[in-house]
């Protein structure tokens, strides 16, 4: 059962194979004749004439590599890629462009060299199955003959011979069929395909989007988050703690116990709404997106007890996520100072140059902060860098500690 399945896969694939050099010889082919009249032209000195095939070869090029694809595609699945169309250009722009790709070069190498030799040996394939079927089937054409013919102008040795001949090539074609086809789309696959290096840069274009759509999408879960703590949870708290604060106010008449657990009660609704005050400013703060990142950093510094000078000089609105890392950046910096470095003046600078936002913040503590050993500041280096930023930390023992950030303004 399994012997006849493997050869009827052998045999498809030997069909296959055998369509797909059959097809190929035309497109392989089809520039010959403006080759020759290209030639012709530059040899005899027609110089007014060349531009003419010139332009019909480019343009045959760029059929011909369309066929082509569409040719490994279909006939053996085989995807041949190709770099995007540029977007947002005007149509000279684009041919200059196509025009000056090494692709392009590499396609018109392909169809005006490598193509004809192609068809040579696809021929030769093709001539070796044809040659093979008749030889196999000579003794019964001549069988067909008349008898007075067949004796006179068919040798039956000869016949013999031909037999012979056209089962080692029926044998010998698709041995040749295989590796000539393999052969093959190795060369489509290097001439009319892109490059290496070009594939390795799609990889990171397309790695770099994905990135930026991930951060993105992460951003706008956060805010929808922080809009369902700030709308939901927290009024809800906020309503159970005006309850509380009524209840205490105003039902006096019970025991000492009822009235201190009510008064417990309350407070503890007042600490849970700051701790979601504090969560949900962590999580994106609402003033960032309605005011900007000048009036949320203003907040911040307010809410330090450590004195902060800040100074933002903005000429426009950063991207949405830059405004976040630059926020996150000022607030655990301005944390860690609080926290870590016996500061007594912090110096926070915002600054837009060109398409770069730089954030510095300056303390004048203890200094000895090391972004290596896995503290907050490690995890902010990850952030910045998750939008293609750079972060410079300069912390000597003694003091004082540098934060730099540089990101850039769009993404």
């Amino acid at each position: 059962m399994t012997i006849p399945r493997a050869l009827r896969r052998r045999v498809v694939r030997i069909r296959r194979d055998t369509g797909f050099l059959a097809v190929g010889i035309p497109p392989h082919l089809a520039l010959v004749p403006l080759w020759s009249w290209t030639a012709s032209a530059a040899t005899s000195g027609a110089w007014p004439v060349l531009p003419l095939p010139v332009v019909l070869i480019l343009l045959g090029v760029l059929a011909l590599t369309a066929v082509q694809r569409r040719r490994y595609r279909v006939l053996l699945g085989v995807e041949v890629l190709r770099l995007p169309a540029a977007r947002g250009q005007g149509w000279p722009r684009r041919a200059l462009r196509w025009l000056s790709a090494g692709q392009t070069w590499r396609q018109a190498g392909y169809h005006l060299l490598v193509g004809p030799l192609l068809a040579v040996v696809e021929l030769g394939v093709l001539a070796a199955w044809v040659a093979g079927l008749a030889g196999v089937t000579v003794s019964g054409w001549a069988r067909m003959l008349p008898v007075r013919v067949r004796l006179d102008h068919v040798d039956a040795t000869q016949a013999v011979y031909y037999t012979a001949a056209g089962v080692l090539l029926l044998c010998a074609a698709p041995w040749l069929t295989g590796p000539v086809t393999r052969a093959e789309t190795r060369i489509a696959l290097a001439l009319l395909g892109t490059s290496r290096s070009q594939r390795l840069q799609q990889r990171v274009e397309h790695l770099s989007e994905s990135r930026t759509e991930l951060i993105d999408a992460v951003d706008a879960e956060r805010r929808r988050i922080e809009r369902d703590l700030h709308d939901g949870t927290q009024q809800r708290l906020v309503s159970l703690a005006v309850t509380l604060g009524l209840a205490k106010a105003t039902l006096t008449d019970l025991p000492d116990e009822a009235r201190a657990m009510i008064a417990e009660a309350h407070r503890e609704a007042k600490e849970a709404i700051a701790e979601l005050n504090d969560l949900v400013r962590g999580l994106h703060p609402a003033v960032l997106e309605d005011r900007g990142l000048d009036a949320a950093l203003s907040g911040l510094a307010a809410r330090v007890p450590v004195p902060v000078r800040l100074r933002v000089d903005l000429d426009e609105r950063a991207a949405p996520t830059v405004e976040s890392v630059a926020y996150f950046v000022v607030s655990e910096a301005l944390t860690n100072v609080t926290k870590h470095a016996g500061a007594t003046r912090v110096d926070v600078a915002v600054k837009q140059i060109g398409r770069m936002l730089r954030v510095n913040i300056t303390d004048d503590g203890i200094g000895g902060a090391d972004a290596s050993t896995g503290s907050g500041l490690s995890g902010l280096a990850k952030r910045v860098g998750s939008v293609d930023g750079v972060l410079h930390l300069s912390s000597p023992l003694g003091g004082p500690t540098t934060i730099a950030v540089e990101l850039p303004c769009g993404l």
